[in-house]
């Protein structure tokens, strides 16, 4: 872009290239050059990223104009996803115009990286757009805790310079599917962290007829239960008493929520198995969730889980693996009591 100023500075009396046609970067000058010719500027691209976020907070502008503006000055073309793009466009100046995206249909032929900006709710929504492309998957955290989306703010130079050099490593994560006798989550029906059914309509408890492969485990009395993924066994499934997987265990826990029996206790299986549920309870319908999207269901849906036959991929910076990350964001071993021995 500097190359491009100081070429239409000395030739011309234009400072700012105009676009012909955005997506082939096609820049003309409208005024005439000394020569009397009109010139056209071709800009080539090192990288192409799209970029994935739900909601402009004004704490974060700031960060997102040097985002931004880091990603014009390393020659990234960017796709924004679109409703993202329009609370975005307001705040940010941008010195190139980005493209924008509303599905994930073909983005492994437009880009090379998705980029996540939030926290780890916003990186689950990333499977309904990446599905099963392959396209690998950035978490930048500008949420809360960060055990996905692990990239600091203020390292998105250095996270750059690793993508360019390819010097990171792919984290393989498994994603479990759900399926129905009755259509549910318009086809999207796999996730990251975990599958769940709930508790709905009465504050009593509901039973939930579970089998692995067809052999009954169990009939769970409690508000419901989680079926989760080793990435999702950092989450729900770890607040309600749930152990903690490594990533790549190919297990998934099954746990309890508020189980009326406390001898009931999380059980882990291996991936390779098929679930399935039988609901009963007090109330006519019932809460099922895919990590953080719901649907209202009934009596009448016969539910399975198993393993999805694809994985997300999400990129690792070197020096973060997930023993350090949980460490971390954790805090263990750490003294939070604040005095001085």
């Amino acid at each position: 872009m500097t190359i491009l100023r100081h070429f239409l500075t000395k030739y011309t009396t234009f400072e700012q290239p105009k676009w012909l046609y955005k997506k082939t970067r096609l820049a003309y000058c409208p005024t005439i050059s000394d020569e009397g010719l009109c010139i056209f500027v071709v800009l080539i691209y090192f990288m192409k990223i799209a970029i994935y976020s739900r909601l402009v907070k004004l704490a974060d502008i700031a960060f997102l104009r040097r985002l931004f503006k880091v990603l014009a000055e390393q020659k990234i073309e960017v796709w924004i996803y679109e409703p993202y793009y329009q609370q975005l466009y307001s705040h940010v100046n941008f010195i190139i115009p980005p493209q924008v995206f509303n599905d994930g249909d073909d983005l492994s032929q437009r880009v090379q990286y998705l980029w996540s900006i939030g926290g780890d709710g916003t990186l689950l929504n990333t499977i309904t757009l990446v599905k099963n492309t392959g396209v690998p998957v950035l978490g930048i955290n500008i949420g809360r805790l960060g055990l996905l989306a692990d990239v600091n703010p203020t390292d998105i130079k250095a996270a750059l310079h690793t993508l360019k050099n390819k010097e990171y490593s792919i984290d393989k994560r498994t994603l479990l599917s759900l399926h129905s006798n009755l259509p549910l989550f318009n086809g999207v029906n796999y996730a990251l962290n975990e599958f769940t059914i709930h508790k709905r309509d009465s504050s009593s408890m509901i039973t939930i007829h579970t089998y692995v492969n067809g052999i009954f485990l169990n009939s769970y009395w409690a508000d419901g239960i989680i079926v989760a993924t080793p990435t999702g066994s950092t989450a729900y499934s770890l607040s309600c008493g749930g152990p903690i997987m490594y990533p790549s265990s190919q297990t998934f826990i099954v746990t309890p929520v508020a189980p009326h029996n406390l001898n009931v206790r999380p059980v882990v299986i291996p991936d390779t198995t098929t679930l399935s549920f039988e609901i009963e309870g007090r109330g006519d319908n019932f809460l099922c969730t895919l990590d953080s999207r719901y649907e209202t269901i009934d009596k009448s849906y016969s539910l399975s889980v198993k393993k999805a036959n694809f994985t997300l991929n999400l990129v690792r910076m070197r020096g973060i693996n997930f023993f350090s990350t949980i460490r971390s964001k954790l805090m263990w071993g750490q003294d939070s009591r604040g005095y001085n021995r």
